[in-house]
């Protein structure tokens, strides 16, 4: 589609700003609502480049019919009297969305074949074969052109063949989401889908259970999405299993922090829970991205976009590529895409040995690889990795990939294919795996709402009462409890006879919701959530937003000093964080601290901080003032959000979660973010990264968090005789001793059948001393006997929930699997178990493991 290139966000923020015209306001309440409205519109902005048949006369025509679309929005604004108009402001973007390009809401799905269809002859037809041979057919039946028209995220429709335009660039982070272009809110029968938690918030719950639920529950709002003809694709273009490296990183928040095991068990849980039941009949197709070892976004002068990650093979082993590979082969993803970032020198989305040798010759890859949203131009324009457009796009396909999210490929590989950078066959691999994918999605077996598995899906699955429910299990099973003082909190509401609570995030909707968004079924602020047990609470935003260069301290004190107990709901927004944009600074922005410490100074008693952000902050200040009595994070909640954190105040809820990522101070930024090695460098003062390696000091530890209730946690069995383990399995292998002189087992020698016969149950008891019921966290590493040769300080390796009462007492039981567990990778990446000692370890207490032969 031909017209002018524009920014998403850009468009957005003009049919905001359309309808505030409307509005009868002073200049200045004018111009602070746009800008309030340019950050909730900035996460659409990263949507990239659209290109635009409308016109600015037909934006401002939807802002004149703001009002009657009011409706389609089930979220009120209460901190304005004008809040109508902003509101319809806000609705009336979403409608400019819905005009760039988008197909009318609601409707028949599209599918092909079926039995009155034309092509019910033809091969590709025939469920009974399998989907590869189908897709082999369909695609020998494209002409060369038809073949070029598929390979970018919109591809056009075949009407010959029957096949409909299918739209592949859907997300699905923490629900169904506005960014990308299948999947369509609005006037259909499903206006709103559920909004959990972000990611970095739900991995602080360290449950895979709950993980797959979130994902499967997501994977069912997609289909009927689908099925109600309003989506255009059913491929969800997430997780985002990326290691959160650098606590500056924008876009940390989106994935499950800085543990590999971690993201390895999140990505593999979230995977099966979206993909559904079958991997021949997928619910939905997950794509895991962005691989690999990617975390920059612009970060003083360093973008993204022509990055060169120097990464070490010891590194790519262990931590980078871990959870792609759990994504893949644990989880059967279907797609992987690749970063825009270059690793040593070759781009993410160029590398043959990356996306052909290791994803899919490795790792086994079923399915079809994307790149991220103009990654293929980039290569020529940004990188200079190659000399032409048509060298981009044939380096690409040969290398792997099979998809260009954007539309470079398809304007540019009609001529690579004239000028002989690369052969037909190229094209058809790559067409091959993305219509196999489309086959085992349904897409080629007549109407969708007759599949056996998922044709009922519909309106009624969308917002269900169990979704809405997950959503405040989720955000409930997030929050952290950072410090609690003399046992401040739990709060009897009974007791608490007034309250203030003060923040730019107390009252503020788009807070709750992180970026990678959709709009919520309904939705609890946390101002709204504490009202629900302080009727008399009251409200006051303390600073005009996140950037708080402007604080109401005054205001913000005598409210304080006249009100029983005080919340403090401060933090960060997309302003700070998100995709585009980076940090460089830990510490709370603007006059934060100082609006903190002043009201806190004037309460009559302790007060209760609650921080929404997605990185970590340092707020040395805060733990080390006796009045701040206590502190809780609760990441970006999700709709739910307010009233979790509501209920974790008093008492409902015992807090459970745990810290997903290390918090570092300040001094910590003195490092530069380009520095990609995770062991730290001695030499230099390097500190080096994550608790598995970094040596400095810390402002929480990762794991940390606390609870209303006292556990204990011991190991009582595990691996029989410990001092000997592993002669029987390890009979007739050898430990062989490396260039450093320690004595291994190569995984790879080892052997599949060998790994399998080494693993073992290890027992943990976990009791409640009181004085609340609750779950507890129960987190396992292992540790070396040493740190030398680049071996981890410790590493996470199990964790498990359990909900107790007080006093009882339960054990749980962890598998460890030596070959997965207990190995290290060697500095060239080879993964070895060494012989001699490993210690298990829950808490303070420990088990040596000997393996030996």
């Amino acid at each position: 589609m031909h017209g002018v290139h524009v920014s998403v966000g850009s468009l957005l923020s003009f049919a905001l700003r359309s309808a505030l015209c409307a509005e009868k306001m002073s200049s200045d309440r004018r111009r602070n609502l746009s800008s309030w409205g340019d950050t909730w519109l900035s996460p659409i902005g990263r949507s990239g480049l659209y290109e635009a048949g409308a016109s600015l006369t037909q934006l401002t025509r939807i802002a004149s019919t703001s009002s009657r679309l009011l409706r389609t929005l089930p979220m009120a604004v209460s901190t304005s009297r004008r809040g109508g108009g902003v509101l319809a402001a806000v609705v009336t973007a979403v409608a400019a969305l819905a005009m760039l390009g988008r197909v009318a809401w609601g409707g028949n799905p599209g599918f092909t074949c079926g039995p009155a269809s034309a092509q019910k002859g033809f091969a590709f037809c025939n469920a009974a074969l399998p989907a590869e041979q189908r897709a082999a057919d369909l695609v020998a039946r494209l002409t060369t052109a038809e073949k070029v028209g598929q390979l970018g995220d919109q591809a056009p429709g075949v009407p010959r063949l029957g096949i409909p335009v299918y739209k592949w660039w859907s997300e699905a982070l923490h629900g169904l989401a506005i960014s990308g272009k299948g999947i369509h809110f609005g006037n259909g029968p499903a206006r709103t889908a559920t909004s959990f938690p972000q990611v970095i918030h739900t991995a602080a719950a360290f449950d895979d259970g709950l993980w797959f639920r979130i994902g499967q529950a997501i994977g069912k709002e997609g289909r009927a999405f689908y099925n109600l003809g309003q989506a255009e694709g059913l491929a969800m273009w997430s997780p985002n299993v990326n290691i959160f490296r650098d606590p500056r990183w924008g876009r940390g928040q989106e994935t499950p922090g800085e543990d590999p095991a971690t993201a390895s068990k999140y990505g593999a849980a979230f995977v099966k829970g979206l993909q559904g039941s079958s991997l021949t009949n997928l619910q939905t197709s997950a794509c895991c991205k962005h691989i690999t070892a990617y975390d920059i976004e612009e970060w003083k002068g360093v973008s993204r976009y022509n990055f060169n990650a120097k990464v070490t093979p010891q590194d790519l082993a262990d931590t980078y590529n871990p959870p792609f590979r759990s994504c893949v082969v644990d989880g059967k993803a279907s797609c992987i895409m690749c970063a825009y970032t270059l690793i040593n020198g070759v781009p993410a989305c160029a590398s043959s040995d990356l996306l052909t040798k290791t994803v899919r010759g490795e790792w086994k890859l079923d399915g079809y690889t994307a790149s991220d949203c103009d990654a293929v131009a980039i290569l020529h324009k940004s990188e200079h990795f190659t000399r032409t457009a048509e060298e981009a796009v044939a380096v690409a396909l040969k290398a792997g990939l099979d998809i260009n999210c954007g539309v470079y490929m398809q304007q540019n590989a009609a001529s690579a294919l004239q000028q002989g950078k690369m052969t037909e066959k190229d094209v058809d691999k790559a067409l091959k795996n993305l219509f196999a994918i489309r086959m085992r999605l349904g897409h080629f077996d007549g109407d969708p709402r007759g599949n056996k598995l998922y044709g009922r899906l519909g309106a009624a699955d969308v917002c269900t009462p169990v979704h809405k429910a997950l959503a405040l299990e989720a955000a409930r099973r997030g929050v952290v409890l950072l410090k609690n003082d003399a046992r401040l909190l739990p709060l009897r509401a009974p007791t608490v006879a007034s309250a203030a609570v003060i923040g730019h995030n107390a009252n503020d909707i788009l807070a709750l919701l992180g970026n990678y968004y959709g709009l919520p079924c309904e939705t609890t602020t946390p101002f709204g959530g504490i009202q629900k047990y302080v009727k008399s609470a009251k409200f006051l935003p303390g600073c005009s937003s996140a950037a708080c260069d402007v604080a109401a301290t005054d205001q913000a004190t005598a409210l304080a000093k006249s009100s029983d107990y005080v919340f403090l709901v401060m933090g960060l927004s997309q302003k700070q964080e998100q995709e585009g944009l980076d940090r460089t600074s830990l510490l709370l922005p603007g006059k934060q601290q100082a609006l903190i410490t002043a009201v806190a100074t004037a309460s009559k008693r302790p007060v209760i901080l609650i921080l929404l952000t997605g990185g970590p902050v340092d707020i040395t200040f805060a733990q080390t003032n006796p009045k701040i009595g206590a502190i809780l994070w609760a990441g970006y909640p999700g709709q739910a959000g307010g009233q979790a954190i509501a209920d974790v105040l008093f008492g409902e809820f015992n807090p459970s979660g745990k810290l997903p990522v290390t918090w570092y101070p300040e001094e910590f930024t003195k490092f530069t973010m380009t520095d990609m090695r995770m062991r730290p460098d001695p030499a230099t003062g390097y500190p080096g990264r994550s608790y598995r390696f970094y040596k400095g000091k810390t402002v929480y530890k990762f794991g940390y968090g606390l609870s209303y209730s006292k556990f204990a946690c011991r190991i009582v069995s595990g691996a029989g005789n410990s001092s000997s383990y592993g002669k029987a399995a390890l009979a007739g292998l050898r430990a062989a001793t490396t260039p450093e002189g320690d004595a291994v087992y190569r995984v790879d020698e080892i052997g599949d059948d060998r790994c399998e016969r080494l693993r073992f149950p290890v027992m943990v008891e976990v009791q409640n001393h009181g004085p609340m019921d609750g779950k507890h966290t129960v987190l396992m590493f292992v540790r070396w006997s040493s740190t030398d040769g680049g071996r981890p300080v410790r590493q996470l390796i199990g964790f498990r929930n359990q909900h107790l009462k007080v006093g009882e007492k339960k054990k749980l039981k962890m598998e460890i699997s030596p070959c997965e567990h207990l190995s290290r990778a060697r500095v060239d990446g080879e993964k070895v178990i060494d012989r001699g000692s490993h210690f298990l370890m829950v808490e303070e207490d420990e088990l040596e493991i000997r393996f030996q032969d």
